[in-house]
């Protein structure tokens, strides 16, 4: 008798597991200490709601190191109300209206959010989307996957 209520424990535990709502991609980047510019971005340009819905999204984003590849002064101005319109196109450049796994990306171009395509390239040596390297892949959330970028890719 001791077996079964044991069992029975694990099914019904491992299905409360199961049930648990994964994370969306904006929460995914939230919780990540690397991606903080990227996230206060992301609510100046009043994307977070967007970006939190039902997707499928594919991002490419940038780590707090690559915006600071960018010339001095560029993210403060980008973060001030009357650049919002700008802050937008340059993120919504970052994000595929699809779910593409590292595994299915191609060399070719990729249509964006924004309107306008991007380049990826996939080889030997990885993956890049136009001049940004590919860091880190297939960080999965209930919307979408993020990869990570070590540059700020400008439409």
């Amino acid at each position: 008798m001791k077996l079964r209520s044991l069992f029975a424990a694990l099914l019904v535990s491992s299905g409360l597991a199961a049930l648990a709502p994964a994370k969306t991609v904006v929460e995914i980047a939230a919780g990540s200490p690397d991606h903080t510019t990227l996230v206060a971005a992301v609510k100046a340009a009043g994307l977070a709601e967007t970006l939190s819905g039902a997707g499928p999204f594919t991002i490419f984003a940038p780590t707090n190191a690559a915006f600071a590849k960018l010339p001095a002064g560029t993210v403060e101005s980008l973060l001030r109300p009357e650049n919002k319109a700008k802050l937008v196109a340059i993120l919504t450049y970052h994000v595929v209206p699809a779910k593409v796994m590292a595994a299915d990306v191609k060399t070719g171009e990729a249509p964006t959010v924004n309107g306008k395509k991007l380049a990826l390239k996939a080889d030997g040596m990885g993956v890049t989307v136009n001049n940004a390297k590919v860091t880190a892949t297939d960080l999965v959330g209930s919307n979408g996957v993020i990869h990570v970028v070590d540059t700020v890719i400008l439409p």
